[in-house]
């Protein structure tokens, strides 16, 4: 049999081909040998076993001629530390919305200075947001999630059994569900793609275009979230969003009209773009 470094190197020759990206060979080698990385790299010369090559290339195939995303291969991501399942149910967590967690922390710190808050995460997929909200803050916050797939919710309440977190998750479009309660602070990353936008084949052909496309424009889920808002966030509140990098001046518009008082800015992500806009009400 091949070494772990032949077969690295193989697998990493057919994904060129394939025009794929490289990093998931290692992400796939490393699940399917069961091998922690430095394991992996201290065995790269030692004969890999038969079983574990089959298993491996069979994967392998799925990513490079199924098109199935990597994640959903192996069955979860990590997302801000913690492991979240992931399913064709829910949209894949992406790196950039690590740092909506991050930023909605550092404006908690500034605003609300360490007190309880109750806080809600519209549109919750996989429930990335809220569960790693509540696992940096599980004393201090009290967290309710919605989302309008059954489905969702299902891989949500096992993320959050896996992550050892209590998260409310409702059932319902948007606010629906929680229009008879009130929160501190609401997040959300609803789907922001514009309807008639073309996006690669191996997200429309796997992840679910209900929490991918946001109407014609991409704002549509936006635009129900902040008519809403007022009616559900409490007296002094803050809403958070991750959405498209060029449509912040038109979000920050659309809370205007809503939160005519309100204190309204956009943070750039690491890579340099308009990617998150908060709305902070009252103080």
């Amino acid at each position: 049999m091949p070494s772990y470094k032949q077969a690295l190197e193989k697998a990493n020759k057919l994904t060129r081909k394939n025009n794929k990206e490289t990093s998931a060979t290692k992400l796939l080698m490393l699940h399917f040998s069961g091998l922690e990385p430095t394991e992996l790299y201290l065995q790269y010369e030692k004969e890999m076993p038969e079983d574990k090559y089959i298993t491996y290339f069979e994967a392998l195939d799925k990513y490079l001629i199924n098109n199935i995303p990597v994640q959903q291969i192996i069955g979860f991501v990590y997302f801000y530390g913690y492991k979240f399942m992931v399913d064709d149910h829910v949209l894949i967590p992406r790196f950039e919305t690590e740092e909506l967690v991050a930023n909605v922390l550092m404006l908690y710190d500034e605003y609300f200075d360490g007190q309880s808050i109750d806080l809600v995460d519209i549109g919750t997929g996989s429930g990335c947001l809220a569960i790693s909200l509540k696992k940096e803050e599980a004393t201090n916050f009290s967290v309710t999630a919605t989302d309008i797939s059954l489905e969702a919710i299902e891989v949500a309440k096992k993320n959050a059994a896996i992550n050892e977190v209590a998260v409310d998750f409702l059932v319902g479009d948007m606010l629906k569900p929680v229009m008879d309660k009130k929160f501190d602070i609401l997040v959300s990353n609803p789907p922001y793609i514009p309807q008639d936008e073309q996006v690669d084949d191996i997200i429309y052909d796997n992840e679910p275009h209900i929490a991918l496309f946001g109407g014609v424009d991409g704002l549509k889920f936006y635009r129900e979230i902040l008519a809403d808002a007022k009616h559900i966030l409490k007296e002094k509140g803050m809403i958070a969003f991750e959405h498209g990098y060029d449509k912040a001046e038109q979000l920050r518009a659309i809370a205007k009209e809503n939160f005519p008082l309100a204190k309204i800015f956009t943070l750039k992500d690491m890579q340099k773009l308009d990617r998150m806009t908060f709305v902070v009400n009252g103080f």
